[in-house]
């Protein structure tokens, strides 16, 4: 599995994925990638540490992705990624947290003493799709409830039981609401949700041009940000 790479296109930075505990919430419908995580502490030091010495600094950007959210990487690795920041001169980094997080989002802009920009997997903000079929434990009905604690939406499409207009909502919001977001196309993995071509290929027809948006990220395959497997 790839843990680093380098993002030269869009918001340029480094990114790395590292291993943290289980994801605390870990029910959502459509998710398999919660099975790279550990109880094993000494694995999750060992791994991290090492592809976290991979970083160079060269944009002043890191992302840091786990499965789950960062308040389940240790303390022992968020030291660790302190000491990359202040070393390699990062002036800003990318974290992922589960809404469930929200009020705790201060805690690791102070600890850390830089920018964060936060990520949040809405997936989707048809609050009946969302939470009755997906799963995903995100009780927000509104997206300036969103916007009050997070930077960047992550959405989801193509997933069979969506409908154009979900999709055409959630991309006005995602628009209107933010600076950043990141579309993810759904692809089939080992759960029972399904991709739905049809609507993928909608897609990609209506919103090509989101290609060209500075402020969107489209990731056709999960692995678009060259990181997992």
């Amino acid at each position: 599995m790839e843990r680093y790479n380098r993002i030269t296109n869009k918001n340029q930075r480094e990114i790395v994925l590292l291993k943290s505990r289980p994801c605390a919430w870990g029910k959502c419908r459509f998710c398999d990638y919660i099975e790279d995580n550990t109880l094993d502490k000494n694995e999750m030091l060992t791994l991290n540490a090492s592809v976290l010495s991979r970083v160079t600094g060269e944009f002043g950007v890191l992302e840091v992705i786990n499965s789950g959210s960062c308040f389940e990487l240790p303390v022992e690795t968020l030291a660790l990624i302190r000491t990359v920041v202040r070393e390699k001169g990062i002036h800003r980094l990318f974290f992922e947290a589960h809404w469930m997080y929200r009020s705790r989002l201060q805690e690791l802009r102070d600890y850390m003493g830089i920018p964060i920009v936060y990520k949040i997997g809405v997936e989707t903000f048809d609050y009946d799709f969302r939470e009755h079929y997906l799963n995903k434990h995100a009780d927000f009905r509104s997206p300036e409830e969103v916007s009050r604690y997070f930077d960047s939406p992550c959405l989801m499409v193509g997933i069979k039981g969506q409908t154009r207009e979900m999709i055409t909502n959630d991309i006005t919001i995602l628009k209107e609401h933010f600076h950043l977001g990141t579309i993810n196309i759904f692809t089939n993995n080992s759960t029972e949700v399904k991709r739905d071509p049809e609507l993928v290929n909608w897609f990609m027809d209506k919103y090509r041009h989101l290609l060209l948006d500075p402020r969107i990220e489209i990731l056709y395959e999960k692995t678009d940000f060259g990181v997992g497997d």
